[in-house]
């Protein structure tokens, strides 16, 4: 078996190469050169090896941090579970000694086991490596590594120079991505917030030099319609839409809205015909 320095990931029985899963590692031979079949007898001809996975993707990102040799009569413990099997129909592995594992999430763990060893049973080993147990003669043997997983960095909020000409923001300059930065772009860069914070007025509520100064439609993709800009920047042209405009009295609005309800009257008091 070849040396890893990854985490083990799988832990599996096979009956050979051509039985061995995708991915997985198979223990052919003891660290003496022995064979390390599991299954021994006068005659026998099946054969049963372990094999071990340290791809992340066959469980999930999740490593082994613990493996167990248990009696028929030991009660398997939490958080472990029995090792897979990938052998022949004809072929069975021993009911009186079992190998479970605890799989953990890589970002969880501290240390997990990278590397297994096997030996005949009365033979020593030194560090790394820790003795697990012993199985049909064969003693196996493991060697734990410190993990570190990568965590995540969150991404910087960045808007474009094409989203930041559609603001609605006209004092607040445009933000430069990574991807627009050039050689003698940095310096721009430092330039323009500066000139863009002294051309704000001092009751801007809105400060774009910051995040927490972007205004809610800040880089939304629209535009108002050219037919209404002159409206909106020209003061005199919304004032003269209200020019006609007259308050009116209360005494003028009731007038003119006065209704007696005569007919509803009436209508009240007439007399229905049968009645008389």
């Amino acid at each position: 078996m070849e040396e890893v320095s990854q985490p083990l990931t799988a832990l599996a029985w096979t009956s050979g190469q051509q039985a061995c899963p995708k991915g997985y590692n198979m223990i052919v031979a003891t660290m003496e050169g022995a064979s390390a079949n599991f299954v021994k007898g006068f005659g026998q001809r099946s054969a049963v090896y372990l094999c071990c996975s340290t791809v992340p993707e066959s469980h999930m990102g999740q490593v082994i941090t613990e493996i167990h040799i248990l009696s028929d009569k030991t009660p398997l413990p939490v958080g472990c579970a029995y090792i897979g099997e990938y052998i022949d129909s004809k072929v069975s592995v021993s009911k009186k000694k079992k190998i479970c594992v605890k799989r953990v999430p890589l970002n969880n763990v501290d240390s997990a086991i990278c590397d297994l060893k096997l030996t005949i049973k009365n033979k020593q080993i030194g560090a790394p490596f820790l003795r697990i147990g012993d199985m049909n003669g064969l003693a196996l043997w493991c060697k734990r590594v410190t993990v570190s997983a990568p965590k995540p960095l969150p991404k910087p909020r960045s808007v474009s120079v094409a989203m930041r000409g559609q603001s609605l923001d006209s004092n607040s300059p445009a933000q430069i991505t990574s991807t627009d930065l050039t050689p003698n772009a940095e310096a721009e860069k430092v330039a323009a917030k500066s000139a863009g914070r002294a051309a704000l007025p001092e009751n801007t509520i809105y400060d774009s030099s910051n995040i927490y100064g972007i205004s809610a439609i800040d880089g939304v993709p629209f535009a108002i319609h050219p037919m209404f800009e002159n409206k909106l920047t020209n003061p005199t042209a919304i004032s003269s839409n209200f020019k006609d405009l007259r308050i009116k009295t209360l005494s003028e609005i009731e007038n003119e809205y006065n209704y007696g309800f005569v007919v509803e009257r009436s209508t009240a008091n007439r007399v229905p015909p049968g009645v008389c």
